[in-house]
């Protein structure tokens, strides 16, 4: 039997990003395998383990968080891919979410809310939190709406929250807030409730990487981007086997990871529009949206000529109600196909198409895509059932 490659695996477990990556390399090994896998338990930044000075392997996924890192990975003269997008112009083959897909999920997330007020709370120390401001800067203003960026200094925990709390009661309102990623939704949220903010009326808040247990013990629950690490870990391990086997020449460069969709909670629960008519007509859309409506079903809840809703649709959120419809029936879709065991014919009915061959064709238009398409990319462990 010929011996099995050495793969080390410097990943924190401490949260479901670091877990989901890890995810993916199991599976892509599971089925492109096997190796002989290395994983200690380590947090997020953690130095490099000293016994990989001496270690005899043939490869490492790894994430890089800072130069000092990527430095004594390059000296170990191993193949390495990494999976952080810490570093700027990495030494490495880096796999990473898309920033600018995010914060574009973002923006649409809130626009769809009716909200033109939109701020950005990012982290020190992050190059990936600073880029995602810009992305998200550039969205909002491209669209001549407001925004606001948090000031970030030196500060104790307790003076951060405090700065925060009257950056925040200074924003006008009500305004969306996308933190860089959910600890610091959470914190946003915990600085909301100091300076007596309601979330989500007065302000919605919405995180990234969506750790499903932490985002649910926030008060009240956050809603945030949902990543795609599972696709992202699965790449690395393809990078990192195509080095070690030197099939072929591994670019040194970023491959960009789509995130899977918004996974709506509490804290983005609002209908900020001036039209009550508009907002009655969303609320009723975003409840009843899995049950099979059209404009029809609309114009029966909240009576009045459909010329007359498209047109007072298209002022204050920029689209006709069947377009709504389309988009949350979408995101629906999206995160039945990725975090559920259903076959394509089970979430066509779990989100109101008659036939899955219709919800097909309408998947495809939306990402170019057939559901089983986009499941077999983002999941293919799963495609035994679809």
């Amino acid at each position: 039997m010929p011996n099995r490659p050495r793969v080390a695996l410097l990943i924190e477990t401490s949260n479901r990003y670091g877990r989901q990556l890890l995810r993916g390399i199991r599976e892509w090994e599971h089925e492109h395998g096997p190796w002989a896998l290395r994983l200690v338990e380590q947090g997020r930044g953690a130095t490099v383990p000293g016994w990989l000075k001496t270690w005899d392997g043939d490869g490492i996924i790894a994430r890089a968080e800072h130069r000092g890192i990527a430095q004594a990975l390059k000296a170990t003269g191993i193949p390495v891919v990494d999976v952080s997008a810490a570093v700027e112009r990495s030494m490495f083959p880096q796999v990473v979410t898309d920033s600018q897909e995010v914060t574009a999920l973002a923006f649409a997330h809130f626009r769809d809310r009716g909200l033109t007020n939109m701020a950005y709370c990012g982290a020190s120390g992050f190059r990936w939190a600073a880029q995602r401001g810009r992305f998200f800067r550039d969205d909002v203003l491209s669209r001549n709406m407001t925004y606001h960026e948090f000031e970030l200094a030196e500060r104790s925990p307790e003076a951060e929250l405090q700065a925060m709390g009257r950056w925040l009661k200074r924003l006008p309102k009500p305004v969306g807030v996308l933190a860089c990623y959910d600890i610091r939704g959470q914190q946003v949220l915990e600085a909301c409730y100091s300076a007596g903010l309601r979330v989500p009326d007065d302000v919605a808040v919405l995180g990234v990487h969506n750790d499903v247990l932490f985002c649910e013990l926030c008060d009240p629950p956050l809603s945030s981007v949902i990543p795609d690490a599972t696709r992202a870990g699965a790449l690395a391990a393809e990078l990192l086997a195509d080095s070690m086997g030197k099939k072929k020449k591994v670019a040194v460069k970023a491959h960009m990871i789509s995130p899977l969709g918004v996974a709506t909670r509490q804290s983005t629960d609002i209908v900020a529009v001036p039209d009550e008519r508009v907002a009655e007509a969303v609320r009723f859309i975003r409840r009843e949206v899995c049950s099979g409506i059209n404009v029809a079903d609309v114009l029966r809840a909240v009576p009045m000529a459909r010329t007359a809703l498209e047109r007072r649709f298209r002022a204050v959120l920029g689209c006709t109600p069947r377009q709504l419809i389309e988009r949350i029936r979408m995101e629906r879709v999206r995160a039945f196909l990725a975090e559920t065991e259903a076959t394509v014919a089970e979430v066509a009915e779990r989100t109101g198409y008659t036939h899955s061959e219709y919800m097909s064709v309408a998947f495809k238009r939306a990402t170019g895509e057939t559901p089983r398409e986009w499941r077999a990319k983002h999941r293919p462990s799963r495609m035994a059932r679809s």
